[in-house]
């Protein structure tokens, strides 16, 4: 089983992925077989940053978030 990593696009009303066409061939997929898929979003939070409203340091805000990652 291939892991590949793909962009949603918007298709008509609906969103698409593109499966590249190297992964078609290898996989030998065609139209109609069914995929499972897992779906893994890659979240981009540096937009984010500076905007909360916090009295939290952020050294402090970041240990907070690690808790639990041990």
């Amino acid at each position: 089983m291939d892991e590949i990593e793909g962009t949603v696009r918007r298709w008509g009303s609906s969103f698409a992925i593109v499966i590249p066409k190297d992964v078609v061939n290898t996989e030998k997929i065609k139209e109609g077989d069914k995929l499972h898929l897992i779906i893994d979003k890659h979240a981009d939070l540096s937009n984010i940053f500076g905007t909360l409203k916090t009295k939290v340091s952020g050294q402090k805000f970041k240990d907070m978030c690690r808790e639990g990652w041990d």
